[in-house]
């Protein structure tokens, strides 16, 4: 059927609400309206749903939950009696509707018979995760659109062992989705029943306390944080999740001036205080800062809606307030967690810690100087639970550390996606260290860069939403592809940027890595799964150097990743700006 069937569908049928059909019918003479909303059904990828809120199959409603939830109860059925009873955990964050959306996956799930734990309150990823391990449940869904703008929720899916649902297994629930092509198909069970019943179980302060229990068993050198215990610090949740959470791992392990950002604290899915509640963007740790100035504080730091990012922003000499980037914060988790383990004999043989392609590359200087082995996956902390099931909970190896540039760190295997909590735990804990040792946290990461080298990593995002700019970053990534296929020596590499001439590309989608270094370019294969991405290896004064291409997964963005590594700060910086300049005006020709 085209858009304007469904449409007409959606708008006139009595299956769906007045609300639906009202919002509807009020775009009825706009045909470029109805064609974005319906021209297709909102896309389930390997972490499940993320769009805009409203109505519409390309929307994200109660309708599209329901679809999804009834493709994910029928995976969950396939797998037997054992996984209905076993069931799945669904947590939700502040955003509008999520408790909404919450409840209507609870009734599908109930409807088929299938045991379920729903959050009493909001509850962030990490704790979704967590809850699904401490369950034992087959699967978990967490509503939300994590740090996007207030138009947005999402559908989030994890697996039994707490990590987003494997490839194979989203595969499954999208041919199960298939069948619900009409969403007027789908079924949900009446929700005061089936909480009588027992098929629906509210949980809350049981897990609240396990989860607490289990982050104090990570605290790294807890002698420092006790004779730093006084240290000053500030936090906004952003109007999210992470408010009780953060607070209560603070206050278990001994802090006590920790402040809250008032006008930020409690629950609002409107995020009205910030342009966007990213804490990646230094302009939402504003409110903090000015806070953090009327109290002297030491260290500000804010976790976004569903508290599975982290920002911060550090005191320098002069008093004036310096925001971090992902890079640099999981530099000195990395560094600081390998560090302290080692001087107190407790990093056991055979450890590893992962990050990402577009992360920075020095984790290999300081994973090296440990003795630790660095795992480097495609982006998404998805790929990280998998390393850690696989090598840690079925393998001979002991997982420390692994984080992503944008903002996303977790330490410990309790949790198998990016853990805010944790790292508000371990910043103020690496805090309350470099303050016994006579440092702030600049100088600690002036320390690690005099060490291991420089390096400035960036990235830039291009915007194009809608239907046709989703063909533009289709067609903008096809091009780039298409001249690097055409690549036959290094003077032909040298034309594809326009600038740096690329050592070696790698093509994750072709899985090929195409090296330019003798001349003539030879050919290898790459080992990760294959990916839309395109990672342009630059050399530089360490070899290191990079710029990739990837359309984002949750996003209408193609993004942009730069690395630059030197000995020197202002040439390493200087090299940063060109690469970043060439590359950005390259990729926004291929846009148009």
């Amino acid at each position: 059927m085209s858009a304007a069937d469904i449409y007409k569908i959606w708008s006139t049928d009595p299956f769906f609400d007045e609300t639906t059909r009202n919002e509807l019918l009020a775009i009825a003479d706009n045909s470029t309206e109805i064609e974005d909303r319906f021209y297709k059904d909102l896309e389930f990828g390997t972490g499940g749903l993320r769009g805009i809120i409203g109505a519409g199959t390309n929307r994200i409603n109660a309708y599209t939950v329901a679809k999804a939830s009834a493709g994910l109860a029928d995976y969950i059925v396939s797998n037997g009696e054992e996984a209905k009873e076993r069931g799945v955990v669904i947590c939700h964050d502040s955003r509008h509707f999520s408790p909404e959306f919450a409840q209507v996956a609870a009734q599908v799930f109930a409807n088929a018979g299938i045991r379920v734990y729903l959050t009493d309150e909001l509850r962030p990823v990490p704790m979704c995760s967590f809850s699904v391990r401490y369950f034992n449940a087959f699967a978990g869904v967490m509503i939300t659109a994590s740090h996007n703008p207030p138009k947005y929720n999402g559908y989030k899916v994890y697996g039994e062992d707490g990590g987003q649902v494997t490839e194979a297994a989203a595969a499954a629930i999208l041919q199960n989705m298939e069948k619900y092509a009409d969403v007027r198909t789908t079924k949900m069970a009446d929700f005061d029943e089936a909480l009588a019943a027992g098929t629906i179980k509210r949980f809350g302060p049981e897990v609240d306390i396990a989860y607490t229990d289990m982050l104090k068993e990570l605290v790294i050198d807890a002698e420092a944080i006790k004779r730093q215990a006084n240290i000053s610090v500030v936090y906004t949740p952003l109007h999210g999740s992470g408010n009780k959470p953060v607070r209560r791992i603070l206050k278990s392990i001994g802090l006590n001036n920790v402040y809250v950002v008032p006008q930020q604290e409690l629950p609002d899915g409107a995020f009205p205080t910030v342009k966007t509640p990213n804490p990646e963007d230094p302009a939402a740790l504003s409110m903090g800062i000015e806070l953090a100035k009327k109290v002297g504080a030491d260290l500000v730091f804010g976790t976004d809606p569903d508290s599975d990012r982290l920002g911060i922003a550090v005191r320098t000499k002069d008093g004036e307030y310096k925001a971090l980037t992902g890079n640099q914060v999981g530099l000195m988790l990395l560094d600081y967690i390998l560090d302290s383990k080692k001087k107190l004999g407790t990093l056991e043989d055979n450890s590893f810690a992962c990050t990402t392609i577009v992360s920075t590359k020095l984790c290999k200087a300081v994973c090296e100087a440990y003795g630790v082995e660095l795992q480097e996956t495609l982006t998404g902390f998805k790929y990280i639970g998998e390393r850690i099931k696989v090598d840690d909970e079925f393998g001979n190896k002991h997982f420390q550390f692994g984080f992503e540039e944008s903002y996303g760190y977790l330490s410990g295997t309790s949790v198998r996606d990016k853990d805010a909590v944790v790292a508000a735990m371990l910043v103020c804990g690496m805090a309350c260290q470099s303050q016994d040792m006579g440092e702030t946290l600049i100088d600690r990461l002036y320390r690690i860069y005099n060490k291991y080298g420089y390096g400035f990593e960036q990235a830039v995002s291009f915007t194009r939403e809608g239907k046709e700019g989703l063909e533009k970053i289709r067609n903008g990534m096809a091009s780039m592809r298409a001249e690097l296929e055409a690549c036959k020596t290094a003077e032909d590499a040298a034309k594809l940027i326009g600038g740096p001439k690329p050592v070696a590309v790698r093509d994750y989608q072709k899985g090929i890595r195409y090296d330019f270094s003798e001349g003539t370019v030879k050919t290898s294969e790459l080992t990760l799964p294959k990916s839309n991405v395109l990672l342009y290896e630059l050399g530089g004064d360490k070899g290191l150097d990079w710029a990739c291409a990837r359309p984002s997964g949750t996003e209408p963005k193609l993004k942009i990743y730069f690395g630059v590594y030197d000995k020197d700060e202002k040439t390493a910086a200087d090299r940063l700006e060109s690469i970043k300049g060439q590359m950005s005006a390259f990729v926004e020709n291929k846009l148009g």
